[in-house]
């Protein structure tokens, strides 16, 4: 297939502007974004992204999950269509990037092509995946995890939030439920532009992240259990203080990461301490351990290391250890043809680059189980991300934007 000349790139300006007229709906309280799935503002973004498609001449899809899938046909209406996109939610103290970019740099694809009377033999279709935060509603990437077969749509329609709503009536209720059955589509490929969530690139001075593979997880729900006592009245060789254990156990979740630094990652996050009183020490601690790794048998290593390890540090405290794996995927491998797509396309536009591995789980992640899939990544300043302070510059959104076009339409081959 013929590539894209390297004169060919999107309108920057005409992106970034996209960019913020979004971040005007769901506008945080500190520059960022609080659009959170299948809210009100979820929906008004929606409406808004569905108003700017159908301007660009595409039809609309949406599944039973509410994902957004907008269509630019190509001239051979048998061709497997070229998937671009991300997610158009946010985390409730989010930015305005995260997910949004890869989005509207799909729809910009489009307006460029359109701009330039440029014909593709297969269709592309821009894509809004439903909850890929899983702030709201647990687990993330709900909509492409079904549409690729691991989650059960039926079990996440009854997902609840904090205040109790299930997923499916709030869907329904912002009016974004579709007729069409999930994970019916057919692709040729999927791309998706990002930003890192991460310090690499900025850090060494790279326009564009290649990624090459996704982290695996495990998320291991730990619970160390001791003895309630007063803390002033106590004799301290009479202690059964769960506390410590949660601090040894920290101790090992470091030293595992570190043993296998740079390729995986570890910490504990979630922490509840009962009863959670000055003057009583603590009974129960329950935590969730997060490892990462992009190898999957190194990823099972340092779980096995946890499990073994954590027991015998509690039994010598005189507290006990329980354990579950309560959330897990394996680490992805993307697609080699389009993984040099995007490689290909960063070098023809004179892009500086380097392949990277994705530290957070992107839509990609379930997708690349079902169609050739590949990522793009620009920088984001200090590597900041999830938070309203998250920022990119138009230049990085521009570059990231450009490589993603020619990945996409060399994909999806032009007809001169």
């Amino acid at each position: 297939m013929a590539a894209p000349g390297e004169n060919l790139r999107i309108n920057g300006d005409r992106l970034w502007d996209s960019l913020m007229e979004m971040a005007k709906i769901g506008p945080g309280i500190a520059g960022g974004n609080n659009r959170q799935t299948v809210t009100d503002e979820d929906g008004e973004g929606r409406k808004l992204f569905q108003a700017w498609c159908e301007d660009a001449g595409l039809t609309m899809g949406v599944d039973q999950m509410g994902t957004m899938f907008m269509r630019r046909e190509g001239t051979d209406p048998d061709a497997l269509p070229v998937y671009v996109g991300s997610h158009l939610d946010t985390q409730p103290t989010g930015g305005k990037y995260d997910g949004v970019l890869g989005v509207l740099a799909g729809l910009e694809i489009v307006r460029t092509l359109n701009d330039l009377d440029i014909k593709t033999k297969h269709p592309i279709v821009v894509t809004n995946w439903t909850n890929e935060e899983g702030t709201r509603f647990a687990p993330a990437m709900m909509a492409s995890g079904v549409f690729a077969g691991v989650l059960d749509q039926a079990d996440v329609y009854g997902h609840t939030d904090a205040e109790g709503k299930k997923f499916g009536d709030e869907l329904e209720r912002i009016g974004w439920k579709g007729e069409e059955v999930v994970g019916d589509r057919k692709m040729k490929a999927f791309y998706e532009l990002h930003i890192e969530q991460g310090p690499i690139l900025e850090a060494e001075g790279k326009d564009i992240g290649v990624v090459t593979h996704g982290q695996g997880l495990r998320w291991i729900q730990c619970t160390v259990t001791g003895k309630e006592s007063h803390t002033g009245s106590t004799p301290m060789p009479m202690r059964k203080n769960a506390g410590r254990g949660l601090a040894q156990i920290t101790e090992l979740v470091h030293e595992i990461a570190m043993d296998n630094a740079p390729n995986a990652v570890g910490a504990i996050g979630h922490i509840d301490v009962y009863p959670n009183s000055r003057n009583i020490i603590p009974g129960r601690v329950v935590f969730t351990v997060d490892m990462r790794s992009h190898e999957l048998d190194r990823l099972n290593a340092m779980v096995d290391r946890l499990m073994a390890g954590a027991p015998k540090l509690c039994e010598a405290l005189g507290v006990s250890f329980e354990a579950e794996i309560v959330g897990q995927f394996d680490p992805p491998e993307f697609d080699h043809g389009c993984v040099k797509a995007i490689r290909d396309a960063a070098e023809r536009l004179g892009y500086s680059h380097r392949n990277i591995i994705s530290g957070a789980g992107h839509d990609a992640c379930w997708v690349n189980r079902v169609a050739p899939t590949a990522m793009v990544m620009c920088p984001c300043v200090d590597g900041l991300s999830h938070n309203e302070a998250e920022d990119i510059s138009p230049e990085w959104a521009r570059a990231g934007a450009d490589v993603l076009f020619h990945a996409v339409v060399e994909t999806a081959e032009i007809v001169e």
